[in-house]
């Protein structure tokens, strides 16, 4: 499934900087992650990545376990109390040819795509 986001979904994803990846490791523990993430509109996926992504954990998980959660949230106020966010499940692959938009950043990435996507707080639930 290509990713097929609300125009309120879009718009608070390309708003936000930093999620929650979680994957899941060879023993079928849990993992989640701290990760910049960018939409990738041209092929429908959203792709992670970092400085050295081929050289982390959640980038081995990847490769032994595809399916993964990446939660992007925040809190809009606190008086009154609002949250607002957007949950993408799906399954990733992990990539070595990636475009990486910095100089910085490795050629290796998670390419997430969608299976679900669950959002919350943002006024079109």
């Amino acid at each position: 499934m290509a990713l097929e986001l609300s125009a309120a979904q879009r718009d608070y994803l390309t708003s936000q900087r930093l999620g929650r990846l979680a994957t899941v490791d060879a023993h079928g523990q849990p993992q989640n992650n701290p990760v910049g993430f960018f939409l990738n509109d041209a092929l429908g996926v959203i792709d992670i990545g970092g400085q050295a992504m081929g050289q982390t954990k959640k980038f081995r998980n990847v490769r032994s376990h595809p399916l993964v959660s990446l939660v992007v949230d925040d809190l809009a106020s606190l008086e009154p109390w609002r949250v607002r966010g957007v949950e993408i499940r799906g399954h990733a692959d992990a990539i070595t040819d990636w475009q990486a938009p910095y100089p910085y950043y490795s050629h290796e990435a998670i390419r997430i795509h969608a299976t679900k996507i669950i959002s919350w707080g943002l006024g079109d639930e």
